[in-house]
This record gives C-alpha cells, sequence and structure tokens, in this order.
C-alpha cells in the first residue's frame, strides 16, 4: 500500500514544493522526511511567522500548505488566511487533535493522531483540488 502511494505520489507530482507548518520540532522532522521519501521537496517550519516569511520570499513556489490548527504565534486558520493573501491558489490541510471544521474552500482537516499512509493520501488530494 505505502509502495503505491510512494509510485502515485512520485508520478503525479514530483518535485512539488510543500509548507510544512508544526511547532514539535520532532514531529516537524519526521512528517518532512516522510513526504520527501514520497518526493516532494518540503519546507517545514515550526512557527507560523517563519512560513509567512517564507511566503513573502516566494509564494508561486509552493503548492500546498500542511499546519498544525494549534501553534504558539497564532491559529493554523489564521495562517491559512494570511498565507493566501500572499498565495490565493494555495490549498491547505489543517491538523489536529481537536474537532475542526474547515471554513473556507481548498482547506482539508486531517484529525492527530494519523497514519503516514491518510496524510499521503490527503495531500494527494489536495494537490489534485
Amino acid at each position: 500500500m505505502i509502495k503505491d502511494l510512494v509510485t502515485a505520489a512520485l508520478r503525479e507530482r514530483m518535485g512539488s514544493r510543500l509548507l510544512l507548518v508544526e511547532d514539535e520540532p520532532a514531529l516537524a522532522n519526521l512528517l518532512k522526511k516522510y513526504l520527501e521519501r514520497l518526493g516532494y521537496k518540503v519546507d517545514a517550519c515550526t512557527n507560523a511567522n517563519a512560513a509567512l516569511a517564507l511566503l513573502d520570499t516566494h509564494p508561486e513556489e509552493y503548492a500546498l500548505l500542511i499546519t498544525d490548527l494549534s501553534l504558539p504565534d497564532m491559529s493554523g486558520d489564521e495562517l491559512m488566511t494570511r498565507a493566501r493573501l500572499r498565495a490565493p491558489h494555495l490549498p491547505a490541510i489543517i491538523a489536529s487533535g481537536y474537532p475542526y471544521e474547515p471554513r473556507v474552500a481548498g482547506v482539508e482537516f486531517l484529525q492527530k493522531p494519523f497514519l503516514p499512509n491518510l496524510l499521503a493520501e490527503a495531500v494527494k488530494r489536495a494537490l489534485k483540488a
């Protein structure tokens, strides 16, 4: 199953750049490595302001924002809103251990904890949308 997901991800979105925002450094590193194994280029940040600084530099380079809902400097919802001011095309995945209902189009929710294959499937769906 994982091998099929890897093959599909490489075929469909080889080289897509993802912006990952997770305030727990160990989890950010783990998710970054997993997504890179799927063939994506990943910039990982541990706070929202760092992610916005990357978007300010090259907003067109990012195909997807993946963020935690609860960040120390702002919510994932607020980050997504500010990110879309810089990159209106940007779909998003918001992950949380708490219930969440996306209020705008182009946002998918991923309930934590999640298995790696669920993340891979969510990324694939978000990039196709």
